[in-house]
């Protein structure tokens, strides 16, 4: 690297298990990927300039054609507005002050610049982009109103089995269909708050698997994710092509369940490599793209 040069990567985030989140006060089991990356880079200048990406914050387009498929692909939104709101590890660095902010708290700093944004979003994933690796959280209502934050707990990414990632090469709009679900949690819908309870026990149960390397109670709990989260949203918010993704999976005998709120799934295939080849073939014949998953290492021997 270039003298005076900082460069920092933040990695794609999957939640394996749980995932209402800390809006639900739920609990999660996520882990950083290292498929996918973003890559944030300070150098020296006498002017404050922040430069878009050639590729994801494209502004010249040999047509109109060409706009209009970049837009249909990409959205509207590309990585500009975020670092002009905050690019925390860099920052860190350049100020010299990562001893000074504890790690328990860098997730709310860039939660709270997403929101300056008016993105809507919750702590899950900047934990996981803060930590690395894999990561048991939990947001209990009772250390988010102490605290300001969940209790997160780093695991040995070594324990958990292979893993495949299953995503279709141009994913429609998932969004499309509003979902009530938050706002009937807000309101103290019984079917909603016991379910997304449930939820959270994933997690809690799923960690003990993990630990004890108990594979097919995995499998089971991360199907049952997924049918918990169908029922609460339903096929019209959760969308066609999920449930497609899903259920290529499923026909081969995989588990499987989104990585996030859909657009890719995360898959086990506990029958080993022969189970993985009729995956691959099922998900060829759908239109959809499979790899092995890599799990990028914590980032706490950092600081």
């Amino acid at each position: 690297m270039a003298e005076g040069l900082i460069e920092h990567r933040s990695y794609a985030r999957v939640g394996l298990l749980g995932n209402p989140s800390d809006v639900y006060f739920g609990r999660t089991i996520s882990f950083s990927l290292s498929n996918f990356w973003a890559t944030v880079v300070l150098r020296p200048s006498d002017e404050l300039v922040i430069t878009p990406h050639p590729k994801h914050d494209l502004v010249n387009f040999s047509s109109l054609d060409h706009l209009v498929n970049r837009l249909q692909s990409e959205g509207y939104y590309g990585g500009v507005r975020l670092l002009m709101a905050i690019s925390l590890n860099c920052l860190l660095d350049f100020y010299k002050v990562r001893d000074q902010i504890k790690v328990e708290i860098r997730p709310n700093l860039v939660l709270s610049a997403e929101k300056e944004l008016g993105i809507v979003a919750g702590l899950q994933d900047r934990v996981a982009q803060i930590y690395g690796g894999l990561v048991y959280m939990e947001f209990s209502q009772e250390h988010m109103d102490k605290l300001g934050h969940g209790i997160y707990t780093p695991m040995d990414i070594n324990l958990l089995p292979p893993l495949h990632l299953v995503y279709a090469e141009n994913p429609s709009d998932s969004g499309k269909v509003h979902s009530t679900v938050k706002q009937r949690w807000l309101d103290g819908d019984k079917f909603i708050i016991t379910t997304m309870a449930e939820v959270a026990d994933l997690a809690l149960h799923g960690k003990t698997a993990i630990l004890e390397k108990n594979y097919s109670k995995l499998a089971e709990l991360m199907n049952r994710n997924f049918d918990l989260r169908r029922s609460m949203f339903g096929d019209d918010v959760i969308g066609d092509l999920n449930i497609k993704m899903v259920e290529a999976a499923r026909k081969v005998g995989a588990a499987s369940k989104f990585t996030g709120s859909g657009g890719a799934v995360i898959v086990f295939c506990p029958n080993g490599q022969s189970q993985v080849k009729l995956l691959e073939e099922e998900c060829q014949k759908a239109g959809f793209i499979v790899e092995p998953v890599k799990i990028a290492q914590s980032n706490l021997s950092r600081g």
